[in-house]
C-alpha cells in the first residue's frame, strides 16, 4: 500500500500506528483476545499440514512471529509490516529485521507458492479492498491462508444486526455504509485508526473458488450456530 498524498487514506492510518508505536501492544495485544484465540488454532494447522514456514502479513510488533518461533523453532516464519517503527518496537523485543521485514500486503515481494501458510490477523479492514490482499496471500500461499477478521454483519445488538443483514441481502449494504460515514467509506478511532467496514464472509466464495477447502472458526463469544449473524470475528483456514 502507497499513495503520495499526504492525506490518503493508507497515509492516515499508517500515521496512526506510527504515533501508536509505543503502546501498539497495550492497545491492541491482550493476552488471549480473538486474534491470539485464532492464532493458537492456526499453530495446530502447522502441525497438521507438515509446514515449514508461514508468512505473517501487516505482522505490526511481531506477536505471530515470536509465538510461533517459540512453538517451532524449525519452522522458518517471518512478518512483513510497512510501518517501521511498529517494526522497530518487534526488533527491540528480540525480533530480526530477517524476520520482521518492510512489505506490503498488496504487493509481497515473494515469488508464488513461496510459504506453506499465509496468515494475517486483524489486517483485512484496514484495507480499502481486501480482496487485492487476499489475492496476493493466495499467489504466495503453497498449502492455506488463515484470516483472523471481523464480521460486521455479526456486530452490534440484535436490531443492529438484523437491519445491517437485512440491507445486505437487498443489495443495499454499501450505499447505506456510504451514508454512515457520510461518504468516506471509513472510520476513524482512537482504538483502531482508520477502518472500513468489514465482514469475512464478503471475499468467502472467493477464497472457495481459489481453494479446495475452506472452514469457519467461531473466535467470539457467539453461541449461535448461524455466524454470518451472530460471530463478530471469525477465523478462516483455506487450504489449496
Amino acid at each position: 500500500m502507497s499513495s503520495n498524498r499526504p492525506n490518503s487514506e493508507i497515509e492516515i492510518q499508517r500515521s496512526y500506528y506510527r504515533d501508536t508505536a509505543q503502546v501498539y501492544d497495550q492497545l491492541h495485544v491482550h493476552e488471549k483476545d480473538v486474534h491470539y484465540f485464532a492464532l493458537t488454532f492456526m499453530a495446530g494447522m502447522i502441525e497438521f499440514l507438515d509446514c515449514e514456514s508461514v508468512l505473517d502479513v501487516g505482522a505490526g510488533t511481531g506477536r505471530t512471529v515470536a509465538y510461533l518461533n517459540e512453538k517451532y523453532p524449525s519452522v522458518t516464519v517471518k512478518g512483513v509490516e510497512p510501518v517501521a517503527e511498529l517494526r522497530q518496537v518487534g526488533y527491540s523485543k528480540g525480533l530480526s529485521p530477517s524476520q520482521l521485514m518492510e512489505g506490503d500486503a498488496l504487493s509481497l515481494a515473494f515469488d508464488d507458492n513461496s510459504f506453506d501458510i499465509i496468515c494475517c490477523f486483524g489486517v483485512l479492514h484496514h484495507i480499502k479492498i481486501p480482496r487485492l490482499a487476499i489475492q496476493e496471500m493466495l499467489r504466495v500461499a503453497r498449502k492455506a491462508i488463515f484470516i483472523s477478521d471481523s464480521n460486521n454483519f455479526g456486530q452490534g445488538s440484535l436490531l443492529a444486526r438484523t437491519l445491517k443483514q437485512g440491507l445486505n441481502l437487498l443489495g443495499l449494504w454499501q450505499i447505506a455504509d456510504f451514508i454512515k460515514t457520510k461518504g468516506k467509506g471509513y472510520t476513524i478511532s482512537e482504538g483502531d485508526g482508520l477502518a472500513y467496514s468489514y465482514s469475512i464472509f464478503n471475499d468467502f466464495n472467493f477464497i472457495r473458488k481459489n481453494t479446495k477447502s475452506v472452514h469457519l472458526l467461531n473466535t467470539s463469544n457467539s453461541t449461535h450456530s448461524d455466524l454470518y449473524k451472530t460471530a463478530d470475528n471469525l477465523a478462516l483456514l483455506a487450504i489449496k
